[in-house]
């Protein structure tokens, strides 16, 4: 995998792992969701009208449909991982969440996109997906009293990511990637503000969050589109097969949040998966 791309998918892991621990106090699902979604469209305007005055791209129907597709599966995983975040462990839903989707991606670029990843590539892709398992399924974790749904929540997260990561590599592929993801982020939001400001009290709702969940906010409204826009970077310079995996070394971070930050247990198990994960990372890089 070239170094490019290395380079953009550790940047992107610190940047995904620091937002989903921001998003993990969260609370107000739909508010909080529409409340950072709405922020970073106006954050990132003036870099997305750069970028498009630069390149001069012309934004047709494909364009507009493959982000608006994409915005509508982005929703649905924001949703989904943070009603499991609701009452699950963050190194439990985070790490079970991304070691599905990579794993289900894999597989998806080897049927629908014909790849071929090499042999290192593959056992790499099993390092990271195993280095994951062991690092969420702790026997504590699955005794608690919301675990179920908490796997759950984490599961359908996974199958959403590995949907729009496999959509997204087609999209980015005449679409830049940051108009891409400003595109599909303003999709997100007008999908949700007939929810979201529906009635008095969502609004109300959406206004508390702002007001009471300033950072959380502020940082994921600024580091989720980042973290995304250096991934679809990420796939213009190398297979998906390869990008899926690697840039789940973000668990690496999370996991040590979770461990340091929220004074979550078992250090020993979940730096073991972090280990495998590592050398999964390496052997990507490598095949």
């Amino acid at each position: 995998m070239p170094a490019a791309a290395v380079g953009l998918l550790l940047a992107a892991a610190v940047a995904h792992a620091t937002w989903n621990f921001l998003a993990k106090g969260a609370t107000g699902t739909v508010a909080f969701t529409f409340a950072f979604t709405s922020l970073a469209q106006v954050v990132y305007l003036p870099l997305a009208i750069v970028v498009l005055a630069w390149t001069g791209q012309d934004l047709g129907p494909k364009a507009w449909l493959f982000m608006g597709v994409s915005g509508a599966l982005n929703l649905v995983y924001f949703v989904l991982l943070i009603e499991g975040y609701r009452t699950g462990d963050l190194s439990l839903v985070y790490p079970l969440a991304r070691g599905t989707g990579p794993a289900l991606a894999v597989v998806g670029a080897i049927v629908i996109f014909s790849e071929r990843p090499s042999a290192l590539a593959l056992v790499g892709a099993a390092l990271v997906v195993g280095g994951i398992l062991v690092m969420s399924l702790s026997p504590h974790a699955l005794r608690s009293a919301e675990a179920t749904r908490s796997v759950a929540f984490a599961l359908a997260t996974g199958l959403c990511i590995a949907t729009y990561t496999l959509w997204d590599n087609e999209g980015v592929s005449f679409v830049t990637p940051v108009v891409y993801n400003y595109g599909l982020d303003l999709a997100r939001a007008l999908l949700m503000a007939p929810i979201a400001l529906a009635t008095p009290a969502a609004r109300a709702a959406v206004r508390d969050v702002f007001r009471e969940q300033t950072r959380a906010v502020v940082g994921v409204a600024v580091l989720a589109p980042g973290a995304y826009i250096m991934v679809l970077a990420a796939l213009r310079l190398a297979p998906v097969s390869y990008v899926a995996p690697a840039r789940e070394v973000s668990i690496l971070i999370g996991a040590l949040l979770g461990l340091r930050l929220l004074g979550e247990g078992d250090a020993a198990r979940r730096l073991a998966g972090a280990a495998a994960i590592a050398a999964g990372v390496s052997a990507l890089a490598l095949g």
